[in-house]
């Protein structure tokens, strides 16, 4: 008596097509927003810091005083220089309007007249001259009083009272950073980004304009402010073949300082109809191919080639080798092999 075998009950998932966000965690750093290295315009000694270390300033707040007491004399000097000119260009003005009354009258030459003329509008040269040599003066006495370029977080002090410093110095005298935005700069390979270009040129794929990035903290903590990305690079590092990404994120709290480590989720484009397998449902042969076992129209068990790109949580995103309504083996892979009938149980495979 022929005995039948009973054939071998498996777990089954049948696939089906959804919308996949394509979305890709890449580490960063963050990054102020404007930062502004401050630098004396003139020379002289700190007579005075006028902030406090780690506090927020606005644009234009004073920082440092130096000694300008030769600067102030330079801007008497020059004041006195204007008001000498004035002087004398009214003494040329009263000349000229008399010059010209006794020339009407044929009292006074041509030739006088135009000398006095000619003195009148040299007064009014030298007072220019004189009121630019106070504008120039003027300069250094308020370089003198060094500002804060732009709003935001300065940092400490790298010069305390008494120090000298020097036009045009290396060294800075504090850092101010704005904070609120910050960047996160994070890098993709141009491998990546090629694949993710394929693939918006095809007709199933969208922009996912809109989307806003995820950051994730050190801790694995998602930050509460969303960032949105406003740049990438427009070549490839010959070094790490790698495309930098700019992100900009809001920073309110200051929560995010600069040189932070965190990551990005980026979601770059959406699948219309993608094909998400369980993880345990493909398998790996001793050269690297993924297949997958999957229950035909008969029962009986297939081997598929296939071909994945990514993962999705626990899923694999299916490029090639599977279709929507296949039946894949995801429990009992060890008791089957191809050709073999089977009683496939359907499961959840989400």
């Amino acid at each position: 008596m022929v005995q039948t075998m009973t054939p071998t009950a498996v777990s089954v998932v049948v696939l089906e097509t959804e919308p996949v966000a394509l979305k890709r965690e890449l580490p960063g750093r963050t990054r102020a927003f404007v930062i502004a290295e401050v630098r004396p315009l003139v020379t002289g000694i700190v007579k005075e810091r006028l902030f406090t270390e780690g506090a927020l300033v606005a644009a234009g707040d004073p920082l440092y005083q130096l000694v300008d007491s030769t600067y102030r004399a330079a801007v008497a000097s020059a004041k006195a220089a204007v008001v000498r000119a004035e002087a004398t260009l009214e003494l040329a003005r009263l000349d000229a309007n008399r010059a010209e009354e006794l020339r009407e009258s044929n009292v006074l030459s041509g030739q006088e007249h135009d000398r006095i003329m000619a003195t009148y509008n040299q007064a009014a040269a030298d007072l220019k001259v004189a009121e630019a040599r106070l504008q120039s003066a003027a300069l250094p006495l308020s370089y003198a009083r060094i500002r804060s370029p732009i709003a935001g977080r300065v940092g400490k002090s790298n010069v305390t009272q008494g120090a000298l410093v020097t036009k045009d110095q290396v060294e800075a005298l504090t850092v101010v950073q704005q904070l609120d935005p910050v960047y996160v700069d994070v890098t993709q390979s141009a491998s990546e980004l090629l694949a993710l270009r394929r693939l918006l040129e095809e007709s199933d794929i969208r922009n996912a304009d809109g989307i806003p990035v995820t950051i994730l903290l050190s801790d694995g903590t998602e930050y509460a402010f969303q960032g949105e990305l406003a740049f990438s690079d427009v070549s490839v590092d010959p070094m790490t073949g790698s495309v930098d990404f700019r992100i900009v994120v809001p920073n309110p709290d200051r929560l995010l300082l600069p040189g932070m480590y965190v990551r990005a989720v980026v979601s770059n484009a959406v699948l219309q109809e993608g094909l998400l397998v369980p993880q345990q449902g493909i398998m790996r042969n001793p050269q690297g191919e993924a297949f997958a076992m999957v229950v035909n129209g008969e029962n009986t068990v297939e081997r598929r080639m296939v071909e994945v790109s990514r993962a999705i949580g626990n899923r694999w995103l299916v490029d090639d080798g599977l279709a929507a309504g296949d039946r894949v083996i995801v429990e009992g892979l060890q008791k089957v092999a191809p050709g073999v009938q089977v009683d496939p149980i359907l499961i959840d495979g989400s």
